[in-house]
């Protein structure tokens, strides 16, 4: 913890530096794509994407999970989303899956996660539609991981402003898979209905 508090603590000498730059992020900010990632702590979207602060809004949850969308039962997931495709209008909307997901392995293997029931709560929204066992034996879940992120995608499309936007061809959406072990980022590509290379 003392290295995130030192750095913390010199952190304002590298803004003042950037003086700009960190000045024009303080009037507002206009991201271009919303980026679902899970939560996993090898997964860090700028650092893959390269983008600056202010590029992306980011909503990571465990396993990247979209939940339903339900209007009676609001969720931080789903304000997230509407709050980035209403007012913030972004133009794209991105779902990362990544290798090595311990969220998705569970959910594979039918892990017993009686210890952790909100964990277990929170996958079980995602195991009604659950991941077919992996192909691979490798621990990696690339295949699992990949439908996983689809189904994601296809529950996004549900949402009432993502569905509107994406109805009048004014957003993109695209599901992506990060390989933890290489640093290789993989995209859907319906036309083959394969993740291949960017």
């Amino acid at each position: 913890m003392q290295t995130f508090i030192d750095h913390a603590r010199s952190f304002r000498e590298h803004a003042a530096r950037r003086g700009e730059e960190f000045h024009r992020l303080a009037e507002g900010q206009s991201p271009q794509a919303l980026f679902i990632a899970c939560s996993d702590s090898r997964v860090i979207p700028s650092l893959f994407t390269g983008a600056r602060p202010g590029e992306l809004f980011e909503l990571r949850t465990a396993g990247n999970i979209v939940p339903k969308y339900r209007l009676g039962h609001p969720t931080g997931e789903a304000a997230t989303i509407e709050f980035a495709i209403e007012v913030l209008g972004v133009s794209d909307v991105v779902v990362c899956g990544h290798s090595h997901c311990g969220a998705v392995g569970a959910m594979t293997r039918g892990d017993d996660l009686a210890a952790v029931p909100a964990v277990r709560g929170w996958l079980a929204g995602a195991t009604a539609e659950g991941p077919a066992p992996p192909a691979e034996t490798g621990g990696d879940y690339a295949g699992p991981v990949q439908r996983h992120v689809l189904r994601q995608l296809d529950r996004l499309r549900a949402y009432p402003s993502i569905r509107r936007r994406h109805g009048e061809g004014a957003i993109g959406l695209h599901a992506w898979y990060y390989e933890v072990h290489t640093g290789s980022v993989l995209a859907h590509r319906p036309d083959a209905d394969a993740f291949l290379p960017l």
